[in-house]
């Protein structure tokens, strides 16, 4: 087999790697995209063809593939500690990294508990705000609220929070359900009404909800400003700070789920920073190791901390994972903090999406084009079909149209979104504007 050849690879991979996401027999019409390696926004198979990841690889690739300045980080952590278990030690990468974003929140969430996915980071949201009511005396407070079309996670607890049909349906019987709530989606406005009024509608329903049922109620949780697997489903600040009255006027936890939108996606650092608000707990996942090992925590308050500080083993949080705080992992973060705070990330990137929402304009006034949005790194718009099932075909062609042009995009349903690491320089931003157009281009001319 040609070690430069995409279709050994290819047929290897199809024979014994279960694809996630994928459905499997599709892969022969669609083949698998086999990497060699990758170099900035950058990946590039087999062949020597190169791709713009123009969605961060599932959104965790922050500051470009083998960036210099983590590997360098980590090459040094492997020479002294790789890995040791959290139960009963401790070492320098995970106590820095709790320090610094604890530090990231003025303190007012003190406490980092660390898994090592997105999922679990929100199972142990959910078993520490039961736990913490239990300890309390509180024990009927075990039922959770999420917003409809919000994503959580594909593990049972996190689907048990997720209301996107395609995920949670085939599992339905084995979850235990959350009540689900109107999301604030500023798509959903009425004629005539604004961003902030149908956030304001979407919280009055919550509270009618907060209302019959808070004393069995634990928890609300929110992806903050953008529901991300509901197609960019972007939503006014008004409503984060309505909420944050709410669970504290009906005694519910607030858990932020910033898996997607945390480490500057938003424009902040955190999402929740935008409403000048903390939840009782925040997960974090995907960009805080830059993109480079499976990292996850939940951060949360001195008052949720205490809950458990007990004589009594029994109240602990009594829950655990095999590489919980891994110091490679914590020492990418650390490095993908470094970059942050070196480089003015975050006022970098202001000028950055500024420039790309301009060379965007085709697109937001392109006739098939509808509710064209951007908030920080997130740019989204979708595409007007006859039907609404065209919209899984419609995706995966303009998958296919994307990689034809040396773009990776992957649509949800009829909405193509953008989330590119934060290292695009100007002739990249342009070529990734002009080829975003030419894809959907070639994607609705070939229907």
């Amino acid at each position: 087999m040609d070690a430069n050849s995409n279709t050994g690879w290819r047929e290897r991979s199809l024979r014994h790697v279960w694809h996630p996401c994928t459905q499997m027999k599709q892969q022969a019409e669609l083949p698998l995209v086999p990497l060699s390696r990758g170099q900035g926004p950058w990946l590039y198979d087999m062949a020597g063809q190169r791709y713009l990841d123009a969605i961060s690889s599932w959104w965790v690739n922050l500051f470009g593939h083998a960036n210099a300045r983590i590997n360098a980080a980590l090459v040094e952590q492997l020479a002294t500690l790789e890995h040791a278990m959290l139960a009963g030690f401790t070492h320098a990468p995970v106590v820095e990294l709790s320090e610094r974003l604890a530090a990231l929140t003025g303190e007012a969430l003190g406490h980092c508990f660390y898994a090592s996915d997105g999922a679990s980071a929100v199972e142990i949201a959910l078993k520490m705000s039961f736990h913490y009511w239990r300890n309390h005396g509180q024990t009927d407070k075990r039922e959770f609220v999420c917003l409809r079309n919000g994503y959580h996670g594909e593990t049972l607890g996190a689907l048990g929070v997720t209301d996107v049909a395609i995920f949670r349906d085939a599992y339905d019987p084995l979850l235990r359900h959350a009540h689900v709530v109107p999301s604030p989606d500023a798509r959903d406005a009425r004629e005539g009404e604004s961003a902030r009024e149908v956030a304001q509608r979407a919280a009055d329903e919550l509270e009618a909800l907060l209302q019959a049922r808070h004393g069995q109620i634990a928890a609300l949780i929110v992806e903050p400003l953008v529901q991300c697997a509901a197609g960019m489903a972007m939503y006014d600040t008004h409503y984060l700070t309505l909420v944050r009255a709410l669970c504290d006027r009906y005694q519910v936890h607030l858990i932020a789920d910033e898996i997607a939108v945390g480490c500057g996606r938003t424009g902040t650092f955190f999402a929740c920073e935008q409403a000048q608000l903390w939840p009782d707990f925040l997960t974090l996942s995907k960009g805080i190791s830059g993109g480079y090992l499976p990292l996850s925590l939940v951060m949360t308050t001195d008052r949720i901390y205490d809950a458990f500080y007990h004589d009594e083993t029994v109240r602990g949080f009594l829950h655990s994972h095999s590489y919980t705080g891994n110091a490679l992992a914590c020492r990418a973060a650390l490095a993908t903090l470094d970059i942050f705070r070196d480089d003015d990330v975050l006022n970098a990137n202001r000028v950055r999406a500024a420039r790309l929402t301009a060379l965007l304009a085709p697109l937001a006034t392109h006739p098939r084009v509808r509710h064209f949005r951007q908030r920080g790194m997130i740019w989204a718009f979708d595409v007007a079909l006859d039907t609404p099932a065209e919209a899984s075909a419609f995706a995966r062609r303009c998958h296919a149209a994307a990689l034809a042009r040396g773009l990776l995009l992957r649509p949800i349903g009829n909405t193509v979104y953008l989330m590119p690491p934060y290292v695009l320089d100007d002739d990249a931003q342009t070529w990734l504007a002009t080829q975003t157009l030419a894809a959907l281009t070639d994607t609705l001319e070939a229907h």
